[in-house]
Order: C-alpha cells, then sequence, then structure tokens
C-alpha cells in the first residue's frame, strides 16, 4: 500500500511562493532611509562635489557624446546632488531638470543655480509622466541599488522613443575601486559611502538594461577623472598619487577595460 502523498492547498502554495518572491526583494531592495541620511549630511557642508571642475566637465561632455543629444534636448539628471551636472548641461543648453532622493542637497542646488529646475524624487518612483524626456543621466547612482533592475525600468519608461541613457559608475575591474570600495577586498573602507554601494561590472550594467528593453547597450571606460574630496582623512591624503596613477596608467590604451569609472550607454528603441 502506498503512502498518501500530502498536498498542498493551491492557494496556500501560492501564498509561500509570493512570500519567498516578496524576501528576496526586500533583500535586493535598497535602504532608502539610510540613502536619505547619508546625502543629507553631506548637504550640511556642500562637499559632494567630489570631483575636480575639469573631471565633472569630461563626464558631462562624455554625456553630450553618448547620448548623442544636441541642445536643447530635454533631460533628467538623476541623482544630481547639489546639481553639478545638471548645471554643466544647461550651461550647454539643454533644458536639465535634476532629481534626487535627499531634500536637502536638492536646497542646496535651489540656491547655487536657482535658474535650473530641481525636484526631489526616488529614482525608482520618478514623479514624471511617460515619455517626458530625450535624454537621462544617471550621476554616478546605478551602483547604489542592490537590483538596479527598476532604476533602469524608470529610466525607460521616462525616455521617449529614440531616447538614450548614459550612465557611470565605479568600475570593479579598477585595482583601486575594489581595493578600497568592495566589500571582498580586505581594505575595504566604509567611510564616505552608504551600505547599498559596491562598484559595478560593465557585463552586469549592460544586461539589467538590456533585459528592461534598451537595445544598443554598450559600455565605456573612463580614467584621468581627478578626485577633490574624499570622506576618508587618510585617503584624502594620498589622492594626488591615485590622481598621477590614474591619469599616468589607467590612460594607456591596453589598460581601457580597467579603468576607475565605466560608462554604460542605450537607446529606447522607437516603435515600429
Amino acid at each position: 500500500m502506498q503512502d498518501k502523498q500530502q498536498v498542498q492547498p493551491q492557494g496556500q502554495a501560492q501564498d509561500q511562493t509570493q512570500g519567498k518572491v516578496q524576501e528576496r526583494a526586500q533583500v535586493n531592495a535598497q535602504d532608502k532611509q539610510k540613502e536619505i541620511a547619508f546625502f543629507d549630511g553631506h548637504a550640511l557642508t556642500d562637499a559632494y562635489d567630489v570631483f575636480t571642475p575639469q573631471a565633472s566637465a569630461r563626464l558631462a561632455a562624455a554625456f553630450m557624446e553618448l547620448s548623442r543629444l544636441k541642445p536643447p534636448a530635454r533631460v533628467a539628471d538623476l541623482g544630481c546632488g547639489s546639481g553639478a551636472f545638471t548645471a554643466l548641461l544647461t550651461h550647454a543648453g539643454y533644458d536639465c531638470v535634476g532629481v534626487d532622493l535627499s531634500a536637502k542637497l536638492i536646497e542646496v542646488g535651489r540656491r547655487k543655480y536657482p535658474h535650473i529646475e530641481f525636484a526631489e524624487g526616488d529614482i525608482e518612483h520618478l514623479p514624471f509622466p511617460d515619455a517626458s524626456f530625450d535624454g537621462v543621466l544617471l550621476s554616478g547612482v546605478v551602483h547604489h541599488f542592490p537590483d538596479p533592475s527598476r532604476c533602469a525600468a524608470e529610466a525607460f519608461r521616462v525616455l521617449r522613443p529614440g531616447g538614450r541613457f548614459v550612465a557611470f559608475d565605479p568600475n570593479r575591474m579598477n585595482p583601486f575601486m575594489w581595493l578600497y570600495r568592495d566589500r571582498a577586498s580586505p581594505l575595504y573602507s566604509p567611510v564616505g559611502v552608504t551600505e547599498n554601494e559596491r562598484p559595478v561590472l560593465a557585463r552586469e550594467v549592460v544586461t539589467v538594461f538590456e533585459r528592461t528593453g534598451f537595445h544598443d547597450v554598450s559600455s565605456h571606460y573612463l580614467s584621468g577623472l581627478s578626485y577633490r574630496y574624499v570622506a576618508s582623512s587618510l585617503v584624502r591624503l594620498a589622492l594626488p598619487i591615485y590622481n598621477f596613477i590614474d591619469t599616468a596608467i589607467f590612460g594607456l590604451p591596453f589598460m581601457e577595460r580597467l579603468r576607475p569609472f565605466v560608462l554604460t550607454a542605450g537607446t529606447k528603441r522607437p516603435a515600429p
């Protein structure tokens, strides 16, 4: 005589499956309150323009090149902080709005650039209608999401058909970024970063945006982006050395994929 197998009711099985999905989502969710507290703290001293003006200008120029957009295209600078890139793109003639999760950094941006549009907002739930923008700049924010899928989906939603996104993030393949910023490194420092952050691998970012529906997604690498500020006082002493090595060594052609920053760009396919 065979033993009777226990069969779960269909509704109970579905509830358990949904519960597991919710648990995984919680594990991969960005802790918004920690992000807000971290960046609000930087607003007190307005010290979060971490790059030199020359480095910021190079990143803005990279956006213009990779986005293929001409002024006065409508652009969203997501993760704008106090507005450094928003101001550069506005000055270049783009119709640009800066968006950040930190209300206090947005206040700083409005004081510094009263002629520029800023909006407080969560990148995973943007306060804009569908197809509002020609271009999206993800200003060093993809690496702040344990799972950037929702971030990519919102960028896709607010872009018009044929619109372009460009993202820049620290490259996990760069030895300095890995040693100092990756939790797997024995020299990892939590000073000046949030718990959500980790340098990215270019191929993983490409995969996320391709799965979202973007096409023509590509990776590009930048070196020579000099820092003017880091939170750790010890690392701050070594900044001149890092900046020199970054320019002299990682600028060489065969070091391209090891450069400190990876840029990702892609297109929202036009409707057939």
